[in-house]
């Protein structure tokens, strides 16, 4: 006799991880018309939302920086303890892109009660638990809803230095771009969700936490910085660039792939997200002779992806420079 087919969850989202992300120009489009003045505020705002970083920082008069921020999202695997792993270490992410130490998490989790057994949430929470106590953080307690989809990730509340902040609008013409992950988690989980197929590679990146990369590229004495998600490294770095009022040039040879990366985007295996992260940053792309395959790549949206650091970090390949503004914010060479 055989036993019932093993639940699958990335088959009960539309999409899965940061692919799922709202594309980056409705994002602004939406946010722009925010109000952002505060009467009386309790504390000094040193990264709000002016410049799309990867998380808000306040300060009271007299203490620490504190950095706060939130990330969440469907499966990105079938393995429910995997997908808490890989969400809890991107949720974590944002802390460690602005160079603080995250301290308290709080679950978030939306679950279709009527449809998924609670072992399998239970097992997602567990995944979660563990890389927050792997990262020394706290987890709180949470909250959750009955949801058509799962949706599972954390809020995530942690302190920094104020004055060793990495932002991302402190890059400066002439420094080093480092990358501290590979790229192609997109494509492999694009190929995952849509055959089956397993790739320890990429559920291996996705859960490392950003922590010692962080830690190097402070000692290394860096100040600007973000981490690689939903809006591929173009997306990313773009951003980076029109903060800083900066350009860059990136060595298309030196960008690192995880195995089996460029195999999946030659079978087609490219997420609608991906797709719209290039057609974002086209408009600002000098793409030179680049193939359509490295540009996908380039613009493949990662899930629990590295940092983008600006500067030199020991260990992580040296990806490209910044350059003066002009008027293509990136070029491939």
């Amino acid at each position: 006799m055989t036993g019932p087919e093993p639940i699958r969850l990335t088959q009960y989202a539309h999409g899965g991880g940061c692919a799922c992300k709202i594309p980056p120009g409705e994002l602004e489009a939406v946010l722009g018309g925010l109000p952002t003045d505060v009467t009386e505020p309790a504390a000094q705002l040193l990264v709000g939302v002016a410049t799309g970083d990867d998380a808000a920082v306040v300060r009271a008069e007299g203490g620490p920086g504190i950095v706060v921020t939130t990330d969440f999202f469907t499966p990105v695997v079938d393995d429910a303890r995997d997908w808490g792993r890989i969400a809890a270490a991107n949720a974590l992410s944002d802390v460690y892109a602005m160079g603080g130490t995250p301290v308290v998490a709080v679950n978030l989790l939306g679950w279709p009660r009527d449809v998924l057994p609670f072992e399998l949430a239970a097992e997602v929470l567990r995944g979660g638990g563990e890389v927050a106590a792997a990262a020394g953080c706290h987890l709180g307690g949470g909250h959750s809803i009955d949801d058509p989809e799962p949706k599972y990730g954390m809020a995530v509340t942690g302190l920094v230095d104020p004055d060793r902040l990495l932002r991302n609008d402190a890059a400066r013409p002439g420094q080093p771009l480092s990358l501290t992950k590979p790229l192609g988690i997109g494509v492999l989980n694009t190929r995952h969700k849509r055959t089956g197929e397993r790739f320890p590679q990429a559920v291996e990146a996705m859960t490392a936490l950003n922590r010692d990369a962080a830690a190097a590229a402070l000692r290394a004495g860096a100040v600007c910085a973000t981490d690689v998600t939903g809006f591929g490294l173009l997306g990313h770095l773009f951003k980076m660039m029109r903060a800083s009022g900066t350009s860059a040039e990136l060595d298309i040879a030196a960008v690192p792939y995880l195995d089996g990366a460029r195999d999946a985007v030659r079978a087609g295996f490219v997420s609608g997200g991906t797709r719209r992260n290039l057609d974002w940053v086209r408009p600002h792309l000098d793409a030179g002779a680049a193939p359509d395959e490295d540009q996908l790549l380039l613009a493949d949206a990662q899930t629990s992806g590295g940092l983008l650091v600006v500067g030199e970090v020991p260990g992580a390949p040296v990806i490209g420079h910044v350059l003066p503004a002009a008027d293509a914010v990136i070029a491939l060479r």
